[in-house]
């Protein structure tokens, strides 16, 4: 049979391969770069799948799959796999009934994540092999292979992506499409229960099942020798060979597909076939530190490769000894575009409120994180998911032992509310905390680009469900002062605000408001009064993409485009001349 290419990225390869490898069920919760593979899996609709309120309950789902005999997936970004671990770290002692890859996309640089972290030491720590492919086609490959690995294996297998992987696409020639078999579902009270001497037992079998993936790694054409110019031979997976091939077509290559565990016969013997050895690996240097230790001679590694950021072939030329051309010098004085709310967006009114007031902001993960950057300046820590709350509890106590008035506010969209903010809520409940939290609740998670959450009212797949109701939500975890608000209008979002900062105890409001962008809200549009307007620029606080400057005159006045302005009227609300108005 023949299979019509297909040009793809790799998110949209590892779902499409998941569809063709006789995948049943699937579960993650959204986060670049991993998001388009679950969205990939519900267009091509012939797999069961489902966004989770975070990444523990996701993979929990995919193993709960497992065990009745499906062939699972869980996606996730790298961050997620933080809050999985606790799952994860067990699974490697249970084990699997049917195949199990959890999809963890990496983002070196940190385009859109807090931190840059390296999932590779998450398959050392858990003792599971990982796959790193390099481009689509193995990225399509690699799930099968996957699955077929965690099922002779008995153990789940990571396959690891990175934003360029993920996102960049490339030519896939589907394989051979298989029908889901859904296998016995056995109780086995000594594989699944990890009661401590159950689990004392297990660990053995997972030291076993590291050697015996060793001996495998030493074998599988998942890794492979490129014999070249012996002059130079470097060691590397993922998208760094790529760039290898890019830097030194005609060197030596060890590509690492299962990236761990390490074949060390391989390594030997590639080493000693060449006369210098460079191992190239974005991030962390988590071969060179196993491959050194091995008692391998590394000519070239992580003194020339740095540990922060994306590698390129530049970086790689540079490593291995070559000069590079000179480039023109940067262009100076380029206008800023630092990330701002969309325009209209429900996030604008609030922090134009919080600014005002000069409060200290516990923040949390998603778009309105913005809210930290000029000129709003409003929002003062920001750690991971669901944090936000929790940290303002307890500066909240502190401030309390220290005998300070000041009351922090925690900001928190409804899917990281409903992620792990909820533990952080009920926490405050509990303990009695003096803190103001504000839900901006705009019935999707905004910052992955809209995807359905609890409190949508519908599934991934389509079809409609429960929406959860934030105010009977938040009160059943015990807190009885919860109040709406509307952020759009700014003397009802201050008043609230207001009394919240200053009425003793944990205090909550809520802001009901849609995302713009994914529900396409559009209200009338706003012009300005050039004969009004004073140029004073107290409108251009809120940071507003649509509003500009346009000389006229002596003094430069307010203009706002038609074609960006979405008609909040937040920037009316701060001109004290009345100079904008509905068009």
């Amino acid at each position: 049979m023949v299979y019509m290419e297909k040009i793809i990225s790799g998110n949209e390869a590892i779902a499409l391969s998941f569809s063709d490898s006789g995948g049943v069920f699937a579960s993650g919760y959204p986060g670049t770069p991993s998001t388009e593979t679950m969205e990939e899996l519900a267009r091509l609709g012939r797999v069961y799948c489902e966004w989770a309120p975070n990444e523990k309950v996701a993979l929990e789902a995919v193993i709960g799959a497992s065990i009745a005999g499906g062939r699972a997936l869980s996606t996730m970004k790298h961050v997620g796999v933080n809050v999985a671990a606790d799952a994860l770290l067990t699974l490697s002692y249970t084990g699997v009934n049917a195949g199990l890859i959890l999809m963890v996309a990496d983002d070196p640089g940190m385009p859109s994540s807090q931190n840059e972290q390296d999932s590779r030491n998450y398959a050392k720590f858990a003792k599971i092999p990982l796959l790193d492919p390099a481009d689509s086609q193995e990225a399509y490959d690699f799930v099968r292979e996957g699955l077929e690995l965690s099922e002779r294996f008995d153990t789940p297998v990571i396959l690891r992506t990175t934003t360029r992987i993920s996102h960049a696409k490339g030519v896939v020639t589907p394989g051979e499409r298989l029908e889901p078999k859904i296998g016995p579902w056995v109780k086995d009270v000594p594989k699944y229960v990890m009661l401590p001497n159950f689990a004392r037992i297990k660990h053995v079998k997972v030291e076993e099942r590291l050697l015996a993936l060793q001996e495998f790694a030493e074998n599988t054409p998942l890794n492979r020798v490129e014999l070249r110019d012996r002059e130079l031979g470097i060691i590397t997976s993922g998208v760094s060979y790529q760039h290898v091939m890019e830097a030194f077509p005609n060197a030596s290559v060890l590509k690492l597909g299962l990236a761990h565990p390490l074949p060390p016969g391989k390594i030997r013997d590639f080493a000693g076939a060449v006369k210098r050895l460079m191992i190239v690996e974005e991030m962390d240097g988590i071969f060179e530190e196993q491959i050194r230790a091995m008692g391998v001679r590394v000519d070239i590694g992580k003194d020339m490769i740095p540990l922060c950021g994306e590698v390129s072939a530049d970086i790689i030329r540079v490593a291995g000894g070559e000069k590079l051309p000179p480039v023109a010098a940067a262009v100076e004085n380029l206008p800023q575009r630092p990330p701002t709310f969309c325009p209209g967006c429900a996030h604008r009114g609030l922090f134009t409120i919080l600014s005002r007031l000069k409060a200290f902001v516990s923040g949390d993960i998603g778009c309105y994180t913005l809210g930290a950057l000029p000129p709003m300046n409003a929002m003062h820590s920001t750690i991971c998911m669901g944090a936000g709350i929790s940290a303002a509890h307890g500066m909240a106590k502190v401030n309390e032992i220290a005998g300070r008035p000041e009351k922090p506010v925690a900001v928190i969209g409804d899917s990281t509310f409903f992620h792990s903010g909820m533990t952080g809520l009920l926490n405050m409940a509990y303990n009695h905390a003096n803190a103001l939290v504000v839900i901006m609740d705009n019935r999707t998670t905004g910052m992955t680009g809209g995807q359905e959450n609890p409190g949508s009212g519908m599934l991934l797949q389509g079809g409609k469900t429960r929406q959860v109701d934030m105010v009977t939500l938040v009160k059943a975890l015990g807190i009885d002062q919860v109040v709406e608000f509307n952020s759009y209008h700014l003397a009802e979002a201050e008043a609230a605000i207001r009394k919240g900062m200053e009425t003793p105890g944990p205090y909550v409001l809520i802001d009901k408001n849609p995302c713009i962008l994914r529900y396409r809200v559009q209200r009338p549009i706003r012009v300005v009064d050039q004969e009004a307007c004073t140029g004073c620029r107290a409108c251009l606080k809120v940071a507003c993409v649509a509003l500009g400057l346009t000389a006229t005159g002596e003094k430069p006045k307010v203009s706002i485009d038609p074609n960006i302005c979405n008609g909040c009227s937040v920037c009316a609300q701060l001109c004290k001349f009345n100079a904008i108005s509905e068009s």
